[in-house]
């Protein structure tokens, strides 16, 4: 074949693909079909598997991509999608679908931007956080869909209004010098959440997450944190201020990451709103408590932004395919971002993996831990940096490395053992008073028989 013909082909070939798709609204029955086709048609790569279920029984699936499903391999990055928070926001739940066909299509046919990915990162893919809720907003379908009809559980209540409020301590916290991640939850937390609410904070914490997006509608932007305003905390009536993340500059990027390679988000203008680049910072947009995205920030490893994709939340079915066209590109380049800064292992001296050690990067005082098999990643933008890793009973160490902007360095930390140093003994002086004579000493004159008050 001429080699000018190739690269036509190709995309011929991925034409082909995205044209086999079908563009239809899932219902929950169609869309667990549609999630077990995918798993059938590549069954050595994916792994269906579900988190727990909503108010009212129905799974809360994810389908994972890997080269080996089920396993963490060391090094190789966690990423998650999750769609569909709001039940009546249904474009990402349907965008989420259908990329699961089209990166099992497009390993079949061998491509090799999609092979690699899948053998470099382990994806998770839940198409719907709130199944209970679109149920409801499907009975209204797209033409009678009131503005929050669905939006919330079967409970009534805002999922993404539903996570401990970790900001507040998070902002008392940096007053004091206190921890900047892994923020302790509260004693009665499970107490003040919705069952899809702790099915999610328990899914988060057992999977070393490192980057994220939660697909919502009603706008057209990329939103990063924090959600939260500082100013919030103190009742202020001025709600929308820019509250960035010690992180701030690299949310950025990964924001406009997916703006930019959206077919029209990065123009800013959208849906009678204006956002420069297509990206905002979510409190300077307004302000929102007890949010998502910045719970991940703030108790796990794990970077996540919000996705506002489409002014309407439940679009008619002709519309899909124009929407799936616009953020297929996006969707696979902001998995791709989960590839950069450094990565590494935390061992100590014996090469035993070494989970829980503390990953400090000088000038970013947010800091994140290493995982159970002792392996690390910080999401870093390109430059000179200073690292330390620390873990209890260790020693500490710190590196200076370089991060380019391409794959992540690799920078792993040997760690010593602390040394104990036993107390040195002295030998008892004569003029020193016995044991029995410094407990009488010692013993308060209240509490002596026969003493007075």
């Amino acid at each position: 074949m001429a080699r000018w013909l190739r690269p036509l082909v190709g995309a011929l070939l991925l034409l082909e693909g995205a044209a086999a798709l079908s563009f239809l609204h899932h219902r929950y029955e169609e869309l667990v079909q549609a999630l077990f086709r995918v798993q059938s048609q590549c069954p050595y790569v994916t792994r269906i598997y579900s988190i727990g279920r909503s108010v009212e029984g129905r799974h809360l699936y994810v389908l994972e991509f890997s080269d080996y499903p089920g396993i963490h391999e060391p090094l190789e990055p966690e990423f998650k999608y999750v769609g569909n928070m709001h039940g009546n926001e249904v474009l990402g739940r349907e965008l989420l679908l259908q990329l699961s066909e089209f990166l099992c299509e497009e390993y079949r046919r061998g491509n090799e931007r999609i092979t690699r990915l899948i053998q470099d990162t382990r994806i998770h893919i839940m198409p719907s956080m709130n199944p209970d809720g679109y149920e409801v907003a499907a009975k209204q379908g797209p033409d009678g869909n009131g503005y929050l009809t669905g939006r919330n559980n079967a409970n009534g209540v805002d999922l993404n209004r539903n996570f401990p409020d970790l900001n507040t301590l998070m902002y008392y916290s940096r007053e004091i010098s206190g921890p900047n991640h892994h923020i302790p939850l509260p004693d009665n937390w499970k107490s003040q959440v919705e069952p899809e609410t702790l099915a999610v904070i328990q899914w988060i914490s057992s999977y070393n997450f490192v980057l994220s997006a939660n697909l919502h509608g009603g706008a057209v932007v990329a939103n990063y944190p924090y959600d939260k305003s500082q100013d919030q905390r103190f009742r202020s009536h001025r709600r929308t201020v820019n509250t960035p993340t010690p992180d701030d500059k690299l949310f950025q990027k990964l924001a406009k990451t997916y703006s930019y390679a959206h077919s029209w988000m990065h123009r800013g203008w959208n849906c009678g709103d204006y956002f420069a680049d297509g990206i905002t910072n979510g409190a300077s947009w307004y302000s929102l408590s007890k949010g998502m995205q910045d719970f991940n920030y703030l108790y796990t490893n794990c970077f996540e932004i919000t996705l506002e994709l489409s002014c309407n939340k439940f679009p008619p079915e002709e519309d899909l395919e124009r929407q799936w066209m616009a953020n297929r590109e996006a969707l696979v380049a902001f998995i791709e971002e989960v590839h950069q800064g450094i990565k590494g292992m935390v061992s100590d001296e014996n090469n035993n993996g070494i989970a829980g050690a503390v990953i400090s990067v000088q000038g970013i005082s947010h800091d994140i831990t290493s995982g159970d098999m002792g392996d690390y990643f910080r999401l870093l933008l390109p430059g000179t940096y200073t690292v330390t890793a620390s873990a209890e009973g260790y020693q500490p160490l710190t590196v200076t490395t370089t991060v380019g902007p391409a794959a992540p360095s690799l920078v792993h930390f040997q760690l010593k053992q602390e040394v104990v140093r036993k107390p040195v003994e002295r030998k008892a002086s004569g003029t020193r008073m016995n044991n029995k004579a410094l407990q009488k000493k010692v013993v308060p004159r209240a509490t002596r028989r026969g003493t007075q008050r």
